[in-house]
This record gives C-alpha cells, sequence and structure tokens, in this order.
C-alpha cells in the first residue's frame, strides 16, 4: 500500500484548518469534520482497492530480439474491477538499455484490458534479462495505490540483425530490392557454366554454335549457358581490437557480422554456398560452406556470441588454416578495419597468399564522423590545422584501396551504415564480370 500525493495535499489542508482554528474557533470544526471525512475516505479507499485481485498484467515479445533493430515489446493489461481505475504501469526491461523513467499511465474502465507497446534497441548481442511487470492502480478518490507484481522474468537471447533478412526477403520476392540501394548489375558477356546442346534457332546467338556436334548431326547445334553455380562465399571476420571502435552505439564487429549474414542470405539465393570463419589471434569459428535450408541458422548460431577481443590479430595462422579447409577456390570476403597505410603493410603479404588461392575481397571502413567533420568549415586557426589532419587520416584510407588495387586485390571502403548494401552490390558486380 502506498500513500499517493493527494492523501497528502489533503492531509496538509486539513492540518492548515485544525491549526487555523486557534486564530479563528469555527476552522477547528471544519478541520475535524474534514479529518473525518478524509479517515472515512482512506478507508472506503482501501476496500475499493483490497476487497479482490484487480489487475492482471503479461509481457508479450518475440523469444529473441534482433540486434541494432526495433524490436516491439507488449504489455496487457488488464482489470476486474467493476469500477474505473487509474493505473502506472512499469516494465523491467534489462539493465543494459538503461531506460529508468520507462513508465506508462493509462484509465481502465470497468472490467476493460488494453494493450500496451514500446520498442527496444539492443546494440549488443548475447542475453538480456527481463524482470517483472509492476502495476500500481488507484481509483478516483486517489488516496491510495496499490501495487500488483505481474508477470514473470524471462530472458532473450539478441541475434544478429535477423529482421534485415526478413526486410530483403520480402523486397526480393516483390522485386524491389532497389529499395534498399541493391544495383541491378548488367551481366556482361556469357555466362560460365554449360548447360546442354540443342537445336539452333533464328535469334540463338552465332557465336555458341558447336561445330563438332553440327557435323555429326548435320544441322545447325548450338551450346547453352546458365549461371554459373555453388561458388563458396566465406565471410572472414576480424574480431581483434581494431573491431571494438563503435559507430551509433553498435561496434564495427556488429555491423561486420550484421552484413555476413545478410550477404550469406543473398549468396544462397544465388545458389551459391555460404560459409563463415572467426578469427583474431587464433583461428576461432568454422562453418562450411552450404546452401542447405538450415545453413542460415547455423550461421545465426556461430555468429550469435561472438565478441571483440583485444588482441592483435593474427593473419598467419588464418592463412595456415584456410589453406587446410578450403580446397576449391572460393570467395573471401574480409572484414577488417585498417588505421593506415603501414597497418595494412603488415599484413600485406598474407593478404597477397589469401588472394593468389582465393579471390579475396577486403572490406573495410570509413569513419562518418571523420567525414562529416571535414565537411564542416573550419571557423579560426586551430580548426584549420584540425582539418588538415582530418584529411590526412582520410586520404590514408583512400591510399590503402589503391595500395590493395594495384595488388590486384579488391576492396571496398564504406561506411557501417551502408555496409550491408554495399557489400551486397559488390558480391553482385563481381559475379556478374565473373571475377570469383
Amino acid at each position: 500500500m502506498f500513500l499517493t500525493p493527494r492523501f497528502y495535499n489533503a492531509l496538509l489542508l486539513t492540518i492548515l484548518l485544525l491549526g487555523g482554528g486557534y486564530l479563528f474557533a469555527p476552522l477547528f470544526t471544519v478541520g475535524q469534520v474534514a479529518l473525518s471525512l478524509l479517515c472515512l475516505s482512506l478507508l472506503a479507499d482501501g476496500y475499493l482497492l483490497y476487497h479482490l485481485r484487480g489487475i492482471h498484467a503479461a509481457r508479450q515479445c518475440p523469444e529473441r530480439f534482433s540486434n541494432g533493430d526495433d524490436n516491439e515489446v507488449r504489455l496487457r493489461i488488464e482489470s476486474s474491477y467493476p469500477y474505473p481505475v487509474s493505473v502506472e504501469v512499469l516494465d523491467e526491461v534489462p539493465f543494459v538499455f538503461q531506460l529508468r523513467d520507462l513508465r506508462f499511465r493509462l484509465h481502465l474502465q470497468a472490467l476493460e484490458g488494453k494493450t500496451l507497446t514500446y520498442r527496444l534497441r539492443p546494440t549488443q548481442r548475447g542475453v538480456y534479462g527481463f524482470g517483472q511487470i509492476r502495476v500500481f492502480a488507484t481509483t478516483r478518490l486517489g488516496l491510495l495505490s496499490r501495487r500488483y507484481t505481474c508477470g514473470t522474468p524471462q530472458d532473450i537471447k539478441v541475434y544478429p540483425s535477423f529482421l534485415m533478412l526478413h526486410r530483403y526477403e520480402l523486397l526480393a520476392i516483390s522485386d524491389n530490392l532497389t529499395e534498399l540501394g541493391i544495383k541491378r548489375i548488367r551481366r556482361v558477356g556469357h555466362h560460365t557454366e554449360f548447360e546442354q546442346i540443342k537445336d539452333y534457332v533464328q535469334g540463338d546467338d552465332y557465336r555458341t554454335i558447336n561445330w563438332k556436334a553440327s557435323a555429326r548431326r548435320h544441322q545447325l547445334m548450338v551450346n547453352v549457358y546458365q549461371d554459373e553455380r555453388s561458388q563458396q562465399i566465406y565471410s572472414l571476420i576480424d574480431k581483434g581490437r581494431i573491431m571494438h571502435e563503435s559507430f551509433r552505439g553498435m561496434t564495427l564487429l556488429d555491423y561486420a557480422i550484421n552484413a555476413s549474414l545478410v550477404l550469406s542470405y543473398i549468396a544462397m539465393r544465388k545458389e551459391d554456398k555460404a560459409g563463415l570463419v572467426t578469427f583474431d589471434a587464433h583461428f576461432d569459428t568454422f562453418v562450411p560452406a552450404s546452401k542447405d535450408p538450415g545453413q542460415l541458422q547455423r550461421l545465426l548460431e556461430g555468429l550469435y556470441a561472438q565478441q571483440a577481443t583485444y588482441s592483435e590479430t593474427d593473419y598467419s595462422a588464418l592463412c595456415v588454416h584456410l589453406n587446410k579447409h578450403l580446397h576449391r577456390r572460393s570467395l573471401l570476403v574480409l572484414y577488417t578495419n585498417f588505421s593506415g597505410l603501414v597497418s595494412m603493410n603488415r599484413q600485406l603479404t598474407y593478404l597477397q597468399q589469401l588472394n593468389r588461392r582465393h579471390r579475396l575481397l577486403v572490406v573495410f571502413f570509413e569513419d562518418a564522423e571523420l567525414k562529416s567533420y571535414i565537411a564542416t568549415p573550419p571557423r579560426h586557426t586551430e580548426e584549420y590545422y584540425q582539418h588538415v589532419i582530418a584529411e590526412k587520416f582520410a586520404f590514408e584510407k583512400r591510399l590503402v584501396v589503391s595500395t590493395l588495387q594495384r595488388h590486384g586485390i579488391c576492396s571496398l571502403l564504406t561506411t557501417p551504415e551502408n555496409l550491408s548494401v554495399d557489400v551486397i552490390n559488390k558480391y553482385l558486380e563481381m559475379k556478374s564480370r565473373q571475377l570469383l
């Protein structure tokens, strides 16, 4: 039981009336009447609130949350009171959100129920614990408040962004992927995988005529080609200290994990096989490439508990283990970050080694905050010096791209927010140009 501000205001008024009786005698009588009414109202309010359990509440939310997306949580509040009540609802959300003022106020009529909806955006993967639902009910008298403890504590697992996959899937079904920025890439040249030989019909490309088969059949025959399928696409995710850098509350590792999941989904829709490798100072997770229906769930489980470490990344161990596990030429999409040309040159030998056996695409990040700072005009001498230093850092990133291209290594410099779309566009471009 809790006493409300209305009770204290009424009590203060009663005390003033009783005290005023020393100056004006009739006020003392009025104060006694007010005190009697307050006591009777307090008893009546207590009876109305406590003669039955009148409030029931329950939480409805998904069994797992999507990292970096808005996840909907619903609270169902139902009243069993045969008269109107006002309620204040407090949901004990996981402490990681630091939402200490998440409360809702609503008015319920007799035997009425209402549903409250709010959204949570996690920025870290892991297990999040919800507590109980606290509901404070008051009647129209408003002198007392009864607290109800409803619901049960529950743990929610936060997975990499699977809601993004749902958006891509729906837009792919309606053929509207361009709304997300995915370009339509015009295919250059012929398809590379042989399918069959068929009779020549008017309109077939004469360059596909199979002269040996035509000589045997004494009529023109042409080769039919189709898109090359079942190519292996591996996402290599660096978990070293350089991936601790954050942007809008999420680390670069989280952005890389979300992008690799979306890329794997798109690759499997293109009949390619998707796999996963994570590494830091040691070779960590390896999920063999596959296009089976359950592969996406295996990738989700493999990415769910990945955390960035503070160790230096060992590319030599990565090369050794990839040579041991990968026996077929594959597209390796490496998610990492380089602070400058010097840090890239330390790993260049290993990148060249990977690129000789496979097709390597190095994806690293452009500092979006640095880019926006460069765009602002300097106002005084100190800011001119700061702009020069900022432009030097930005130039070094572009220099890394040109250096990798000079050594025959594909690269992609992008911002964290555009990572998924840019990686998919690069994959489609490389596939159309037959660079895999």
